[in-house]
């Protein structure tokens, strides 16, 4: 950086000794231009022609900072020269062609153009005014001199500009590149951290109630104890696969040994019921309308939702009976979990866990919503409505939004 701006410091340097040595340099050619006669090879300095080009070229060192001022000058420069009859040479309106660059850089087009062939027509009117032998070339001569600089400051003024916002565009992108990556970093927290609450969360609740049926079993019924032993078995067995497929999911996609396993969808409803009900939990399942093929995103956030809402009964409703209902109806699949709560459970803590929070996160993701609510006659109710094809915008969710913590 300090390289840098020891750079800009050399440029700017060089930019006000440039400002100094134009004036006077386009000064001495302009006089010796205006002074000399070709008809009598002679030089004949006279006082008028040092007065206006003294007063058109010093002139030039305001012209960054007073641009149309400088040109107005150089203009009035300009007229006298041309009612002097002084117009062979290009160099006694050089500071025209300066002061009309100038203008040109600093301004936009339409302003450049309006200010060049404003100048073109007083330069070339005073000479038709005052006469000139060879009037067509001189005048023809004097607008190719005032359309030049015009359109080349446009140019440089378009390119400055260019690689102005081309430099916006690098600072912008470096401040904003370390606060995009944490984004992106923090949102891909929340998504491991979702997939493992819903693997871990589902599974171990499964092998404690297995565990607590197990404890029962001893005492009172020691031949059903191997029954439970194997769900136990199973349902570990069943967290450890679905680890091992989520965790591998985190690995590089090139790395030969990354699983290939798919990702659980509804087509593991079933099996995911048969889990419940060997921990004494029955669910009902019904469906409406015609199941179609899912993207396999919406397809895991609804197997998602529907084990972390059914994990919440277990969990917390205090009841043997749950439904589920998965309604297909396009462009949207509905799904409702819903349990009447008879067990007496006490009810959560408003704001408390992350199974909601997940599922609410996990519709979104999809372009879906979730809704969840307590029933009037006891009970909870978990809703959430996917798009059957990924991208679509849910308008109006069935539902209505839940305000408290996870059932």
């Amino acid at each position: 950086m300090v390289v840098i701006n020891g750079g800009r410091r050399k440029v700017g340097a060089r930019v006000g000794t440039l400002d100094v040595l134009v004036p006077v340099l386009l000064f001495v050619l302009s006089v010796a231009a205006a002074s000399a006669l070709p008809h009598e090879h002679r030089i004949a300095v006279r006082l008028p022609v040092v007065v206006l080009a003294a007063v058109g070229c010093l002139a030039l060192l305001w012209r960054r900072r007073h641009p149309f001022g400088v040109l107005v000058a150089a203009l009035a420069c300009g007229v006298g020269f041309q009612v002097l009859g002084i117009r062979e040479s290009p160099l006694v309106t050089s500071p025209v062609i300066v002061s009309v660059y100038t203008v040109a850089v600093q301004t936009d087009r339409r302003t450049t153009w309006m200010a060049a062939s404003a100048s073109a027509a007083l330069l070339v009117g005073t000479g038709l005014v005052f006469g000139s032998r060879s009037w067509f070339g001189d005048n023809v001569a004097m607008l190719a001199w005032t359309a030049l600089p015009a359109a080349v400051g446009d140019g440089v003024r378009a390119r400055r500009a260019y690689v102005a916002a081309v430099e916006e565009r690098a600072e912008y992108a470096e401040r904003t590149r370390e606060q995009e990556a944490r984004q992106r970093v923090a949102a891909e927290r929340i998504r491991i951290a979702r997939e493992l609450h819903d693997v871990v969360a589902h599974h171990i609740a499964l092998i404690n109630a297995q565990a607590g049926v197990a404890v029962h079993l001893v005492e009172r019924r020691p031949e059903q104890l191997v029954t439970a032993l194997e769900g136990i078995r199973e349902a570990s067995r069943s967290a450890l696969e679905e680890l091992r497929v989520t965790v591998g999911l985190l690995r590089q996609s090139d790395d030969p040994r990354a699983p290939r396993d798919p990702m659980p969808g509804l087509a593991q409803v079933p099996e995911l019921l048969a889990s419940f009900e060997r921990v004494g939990l029955f669910v009902r399942h019904l469906r409406h309308g015609v199941a179609v093929p899912l993207a396999p995103a919406v397809d895991l956030a609804a197997y998602r939702i529907v084990q972390e809402a059914l994990t919440n009964v277990r969990k917390h409703a205090g009841t043997e009976q749950a439904r589920l209902c998965l309604r297909y109806r396009p462009p949207w699949l509905t799904i409702t979990v819903e349990d009447d709560g008879r067990g007496g459970a006490p009810a959560p803590r408003p704001g408390t866990g992350h199974g909601l929070i997940g599922m609410r996160e996990r519709a979104a993701s999809v372009g879906g919503r979730l809704a969840a609510a307590a029933r009037p006659g006891g009970g909870f109710t978990v809703i959430a409505e996917l798009p059957l094809r990924p991208g679509a915008a849910l308008a109006a969710p069935g539902g209505r939004a839940a305000g408290e913590g996870e059932p």
